[in-house]
Order: structure tokens, then C-alpha cells, then sequence
């Protein structure tokens, strides 16, 4: 089976730890978020680690909640998380000169993916990246 995996690159005036404490910081979530259907975090540490657990209230069409649990976290370099169907969304930073470059990637590679691309979520979730990584960029190169 192929690997399905949809994802959106952006790289940012800003260091990769600067980045990392907005991804790991999942209360911030709202800010970044491009898609519109991230409403709040009901529940998340401070910070995220390796095995962490949140919840988010979204909306697309109906509200609903979702219970992720971090499954990679490398300080300044990955985090990825997945919720109970393990479709994964993932940041993978890398320091280039001057800024870095972050990769936002979508991965539906399990018996759900089917049903995830018939539903055109794969296009509508690349679209919503780029957007993200826009308002990712705007929060941390933003004077305080």
C-alpha cells in the first residue's frame, strides 16, 4: 500500500525553538490553526510530551471533540499526534540559515485512509496547512 500523506512546507524567519513552544504549547493551537475547525483545547498539559494527552472541541459542520496523544516528540525538531481513528498530523522543523523550515503533514496510511480520501479530507487538510504555517509565521515573527 502506498503511503498516504498529504503535507505543506514553509520556512519561517524564526529560530526552531521559538517555533516548537508554539507547537508544543497545544493551548496556541487556536491561533495557528488555518482550517477554522479548531474551536479551543478542552484539555492539555502546559506543555506537550512524548505520550501527552489532550482534547480539542472543533466544529466541521457539527461539533465534536477530539482525544489526541503525542506518538513523536523530539525537542526543536518533531511532533506528531493522532487521536483514535491514528490519523497522524505532524511538524517536522528544520534549522536553515536565518529561519527554519517546517513541515506540516497529514498521514492517513491505515484501514480509515480509504474513507478519509473519499471524503476529500487529504486536498481540504493540505489547503488548510498552508494556512496554518502562514499564521504560525505571523504569531512568531509578531513583536510582542
Amino acid at each position: 500500500m502506498a503511503l498516504r500523506r498529504v503535507s505543506a512546507t514553509r520556512t519561517i524567519p524564526a529560530s526552531a525553538p521559538v517555533i516548537f513552544d508554539v507547537l508544543a504549547g497545544a493551548r496556541q493551537h487556536s491561533l495557528i490553526d488555518g482550517s477554522g475547525s479548531l474551536r479551543q483545547v478542552r484539555r492539555a498539559p502546559e506543555r506537550l510530551f512524548l505520550g501527552a494527552r489532550f482534547s480539542m472541541s472543533m466544529r466541521i459542520g457539527a461539533p465534536y471533540v477530539t482525544n489526541n496523544v503525542v506518538v513523536e516528540f523530539e525537542e526543536n525538531k518533531t511532533i506528531a499526534w493522532h487521536h483514535f481513528a491514528r490519523l497522524v498530523w505532524r511538524y517536522d522543523l528544520e534549522e536553515v540559515p536565518g529561519a527554519t523550515r517546517v513541515t506540516e503533514s497529514f498521514s492517513y496510511d491505515n484501514p480509515v485512509g480509504r474513507l478519509v480520501q473519499a471524503m476529500g479530507i487529504p486536498e481540504k487538510n493540505r489547503q488548510a496547512m498552508g494556512a496554518t504555517l502562514e499564521r504560525l509565521e505571523r504569531l512568531v515573527t509578531s513583536s510582542p
